[in-house]
């Protein structure tokens, strides 16, 4: 038995042949790809994207200079085919730089962004001096005596301090917890920081900030703050490694005796 199929209908196959593209569009499609794509080369290697200027933008003046002078390699190249990456790891690799975002703004402008390095203490080798980021980088050396709103931390011979690099082991312990030092008014200056036995911070006058442990630093600051104007004369330390019991006492006294418990308020 033949079963017969029914035959399609003219007007069908004149339907979808109307979907198929026909030479002249394919040609012009092509012809159209093929002028972007000449565009973008032409952008790419040619000095029609060039650029012209660098503007930096949230760095201060000595930091702008060293952005400028890692980036003075890319001055003519094109903006279209800039390598966004490797200007980034030239102008992070320096030690003052902490972070920088680019932005192409065509024709012949590269926009930087710069976040720098926040210092927040003074590293003491024997006679060197180290100025180091709130990250535990080191920005740079520095003259004895330079910087004195920033805390001294002091460390023997084998901690390793190199420019540009983080340090790392006990002395990152006491970067860290110095480093909301720098952005309050703390009634007196930090002139050492040991993490022996617990956090120490040795103020100027002598006194010692008994901390404890690495926990609740701010709130711990906070509270030695508030506390330390009504400190007792010839007290040698105030412990505020409990923050709502601070102590203070003389150095023959241990701060576990809790010889006088001030108002962690300041009130």
């Amino acid at each position: 038995m033949v079963v017969p199929f029914p035959r399609a209908d003219v007007s069908d196959r004149l339907e979808l042949a109307s979907y198929v593209p026909s030479g002249r569009s394919l040609l012009v499609s092509f012809g159209i790809v093929a002028g972007v794509l000449l565009a973008l080369l032409v952008a790419r290697e040619t000095p029609l994207f060039g650029v012209r200027a660098i503007e930096v933008a949230g760095a201060s003046p000595g930091v702008e200079r060293q952005v400028r002078r890692a980036l003075d390699g890319e001055t003519g190249e094109s903006l279209v085919g800039l390598d966004l990456e490797a200007a980034e790891r030239a102008v992070t690799a320096l030690p003052t730089v902490a972070a920088v975002a680019f932005d192409r703004a065509y024709p012949h402008t590269l926009r930087v962004t710069v976040v720098p390095e926040r210092s927040v203490a003074v590293v003491r080798q024997g006679g060197a001096s180290y100025v180091v980021s709130e990250r535990g980088r080191v920005i740079v050396s520095a003259r004895r005596g330079a910087r004195p709103e920033l805390a001294r931390i002091w460390v023997g011979p084998d901690a390793r301090l190199v420019t540009g690099e983080t340090v790392e082991g006990p002395l990152r312990k006491a970067v860290g917890a110095v480093a909301p030092l720098a952005g309050i008014r703390f009634p007196s200056r930090v002139v050492s920081v040991t993490t022996t036995d617990g956090l120490v911070l040795r103020l100027r006058s002598g006194l010692e900030v008994r901390m404890g442990n690495m926990q609740d630093v701010d709130l711990k600051l906070a509270v030695a703050g508030r506390v330390l104007p009504v400190v007792p004369l010839g007290s040698a330390y105030l412990d505020v490694s409990v923050p709502h019991r601070p102590v203070a006492g003389p150095a023959s006294l241990d701060s576990q005796v809790e010889p006088e418990t001030l108002p962690s308020s300041g009130g």
